[in-house]
């Protein structure tokens, strides 16, 4: 287990982590938390989407979080080609537990979704696809050189 931080004398007790292959960032310790009851992979995309916004990330994030909050009989259905399955039909994802899903997402990716953005979402694709798009102005915005102010005489 990774601990957190040093505990100094008469502190409560030390709060541990799950184990990742890589260091353990002051800054990972709120995804840590939030996903503690995910699979490790997903832990460890959620974090280096944090640390670069790579989408590439995305599509472990997403299958992540959707095999956390169905059901276990469904989970089995993820572990192969999970862009068809359909949320309601195939892994019966119910209003609540897509709202569990979104708020979760809009934590760990810092991004903010409308309920009304969800109606069109009918598979784990659907999911995929706005998640990238979401993201996507985010991580095509190149950081803008500084120009000097004109000058006015």
């Amino acid at each position: 287990m990774t601990q957190t931080a040093d505990a100094a004398p008469g502190a409560p007790a030390l709060k541990t982590l799950p184990p990742t292959t890589g260091p353990v960032r002051i800054d990972d310790t709120h995804i840590l938390e939030a996903l503690k009851r995910c699979s490790a992979s997903t832990r460890e995309a959620a974090c280096e989407f944090r640390r670069t916004g790579s989408p590439e990330c995305l599509p472990a994030i997403v299958v992540g979080l959707i095999e956390h909050y169905v059901q276990k009989d469904a989970r089995a259905k993820l572990s192969r080609s999970p862009d068809n399955l359909r949320l309601v039909e195939d892994l019966a994802i119910d209003s609540l537990t897509m709202l569990e899903i979104v708020f979760t997402a809009e934590d760990i990716l810092q991004i903010s979704i409308d309920n009304e953005e969800l109606r069109p979402f009918r598979t784990v694709g659907d999911i995929k696809g706005f998640i990238a798009a979401k993201i996507q102005p985010r991580s095509a915005v190149a950081p803008r050189a500084a120009v000097p102010a004109p000058v006015r005489g």
